[in-house]
């Protein structure tokens, strides 16, 4: 006799599911709202501004790869860049593995 009754006084009372899910579906919107706002915006943002980083280097520029080579492009491909980081030395490198453009007063030329 007391299972019934328990499982009665647990049910939610009649009518009220739709009212009761109203606060957790306004939580869980506000939660996917910051988690856009606070991670994939910032995200989207650097993406485009490296890849119009990418597309706007051209022959002359002073780049560093992203892993530290300081060099002057001297040829450009689509996929490809080519920098001179000596004289007489000249290394080729996939276009994606340009981290900046080197500019300002502290940067020498090759």
């Amino acid at each position: 006799m007391l299972f019934p009754e328990l499982a009665y006084a647990a049910a939610s009372p009649p009518g009220g599911g739709v009212q009761s899910m109203l606060p957790t579906i306004i939580m869980i919107a506000s939660m996917l709202a910051i988690f856009y706002f606070l991670l994939l915006r910032p995200q989207q943002k650097q993406k485009q501004e490296r890849e119009r980083m990418l597309t706007s280097i051209k022959r002359g520029d002073r780049v560093v790869t992203t892993s530290g080579l300081h060099g002057t492009v001297t040829n450009l491909t689509e996929h490809t860049v080519t920098l001179r980081v000596a004289d007489q030395v000249k290394l080729e490198f996939d276009r994606g593995s340009i981290g900046r453009v080197a500019v300002g007063q502290g940067e020498k030329d090759a």
